[in-house]
């Protein structure tokens, strides 16, 4: 009988279900597969009221970004924004009073 020289692996399907991540641990989280969502800002927000806060973001500013509270004056936005931007710290809602003051 003839053999062949190179034999195929044979792969074999997987049998073994694709479980929900967390799903063993919570009861609300049931077993069927769903897609793992990821993170739509891979950076954390801090939450800015006054100027100076922006200055501890200075060495973190890859990792943390800066949003303005929103009981912040137009005058403080404008001054948060410009200290933001001189800094290279991202201001999530820098637009946020600007706009509407500057339409009037």
């Amino acid at each position: 009988m003839a053999v062949p020289l190179l034999t195929k692996k044979i792969v074999k399907k997987r049998v073994k279900i694709f479980k929900r991540p967390q799903s063993d641990r919570k009861i609300s989280v049931k077993t069927s597969w769903r897609r793992p969502k990821e993170d739509s800002s891979l950076s954390s927000k801090l939450l800015q009221e006054i100027c100076k806060e922006l200055e501890v973001l200075m060495m973190h500013n890859r990792t943390y970004c800066a949003e303005i509270a929103h009981n912040v004056s137009t005058r403080k936005r404008k001054e948060i924004v410009e200290r933001a931007a001189q800094l290279d710290v991202v201001v999530t809602n820098k637009l946020a009073r600007l706009r509407s003051q500057e339409d009037e």
